[in-house]
């Protein structure tokens, strides 16, 4: 028997009608109601909270780092599922597998049509993400939605409001379910997990972490708003492979030497960034001290930027922490992909 901890936090996934509109009240008791359960899997519900996903924040993800961490402190547990939001899901899950070190899988998952919905997608999604938290080792973060599995690194919401909402435009999915099979192909690329942000205690002041996008008509004021703001970290979203102005430059250097954390991501769904061009572009970015994301987006790179501002390294450290956390080792391929209902490890 699998015995996995579903945490429910809100999202579509728990949403019914309010009168006006559709919003988060179900607990996870209702919404596990609503799906199969695999077979030999045994489910116990933590209600964390019940938001709709728009509204979250760094301190409600932390909260979810730590409930996971608890969790798991418990040696009878082979894995867990969070249902989440779809808004943000790619945020969350990022942050908890850039600090999950342990060989137990986190797997999310949600929906796009509230519960309780004709041909709604969350009683599928919810077997499927548990089939997945039976049966899979040692790939840290995994995101289980319209019968494929998602490594956490670089999968974002692609669609608003067909069933299939995920994708890692740079790279594909790990693999699919189907059958009461879970076929893996490759291992997720991640970096070595960082520790528990404030070593298990509460953290009294979360960063300021801002994103300011570039357009044809933009300026820095914008980018310097944010810092006025206290930003700590920004996230430059540029365009094309990284490129942006030389006013955007001279606002970068002046941040970095404040010392705010700089990253550069793009508006464009798919493939790296790379330092090609000057006259404001990547070249004069990176020179400026901003961070490529390669290919993260805005919101996981964002986190990113978050998860490097709460690890315990000094403020100069911090860029270098930056890329690694970016820069994550090569996918390897799976081994022992092929799990049907026993654990393996993949």
């Amino acid at each position: 028997m699998a015995r996995i901890t579903l945490i429910s936090t809100g999202g579509t996934i728990a949403s019914r009608w309010q009168g006006t509109g559709y919003a988060a009240d179900a607990g996870g008791d209702t919404v596990l109601a609503s799906a199969a359960l695999p077979e030999g899997v045994e489910v116990t519900v933590v209600d964390l909270f019940n938001v709709n996903s728009s509204r979250m924040t760094t301190e409600l993800q932390l909260t979810l780092l730590r409930t996971v961490r608890e969790v798991l402190a418990d040696p009878a547990v082979d894995g867990i599922v969070v249902t989440h939001g779809t808004d943000t899901l790619e945020e969350s899950a990022f942050l908890l597998d850039l600090h999950h070190d342990d060989p137990r899988p986190v797997v999310f998952t949600g929906a796009q049509k509230p519960l309780g919905q004709a041909e709604g997608d969350g009683p599928g999604n919810m077997y499927d993400a548990l089939q997945v938290a039976a049966n899979v080792r040692d790939l840290g973060v995994l995101i289980a939605f319209d019968g494929k599995v998602h490594a956490a690194r670089g999968t974002v919401k692609t669609q608003t409001l067909a069933a299939d909402a995920f994708a890692d435009p740079s790279a594909g999915p790990l693999g699919r379910l189907g059958f009461g099979r879970v076929d893996l192909r490759h291992k997720p690329r991640r970096p070595a997990p960082l520790p528990q942000p404030g070593a298990g205690a509460v953290i009294s002041e979360v960063p300021r972490v801002d994103i300011v996008m570039h357009h044809s008509d933009a300026d820095a004021t914008l980018f310097d708003a944010a810092v006025a703001a206290g930003a700590r970290g920004i996230v430059l979203v540029a365009t094309g492979a990284g490129n942006a102005t030389p006013e955007l430059v001279d606002a970068v250097s002046s941040a970095v030497r404040r010392g705010v954390l700089v990253a550069v991501s793009t508006r464009v769904s798919a493939g790296p960034l790379a330092e090609i061009y000057t006259g404001g572009g990547a070249v004069d970015l990176v020179a400026a001290g901003a961070v490529l994301s390669g290919t993260l987006r805005a919101g996981q790179t964002r986190i990113a930027v978050l998860a490097a501002l709460l690890a315990d390294v000094s403020p100069a450290a911090r860029p270098d922490l930056l890329g690694r956390l970016i820069d994550a080792p090569s996918a390897l391929p799976a081994a022992g992909t092929d799990t049907s209902g026993e654990q393996a490890a993949a």
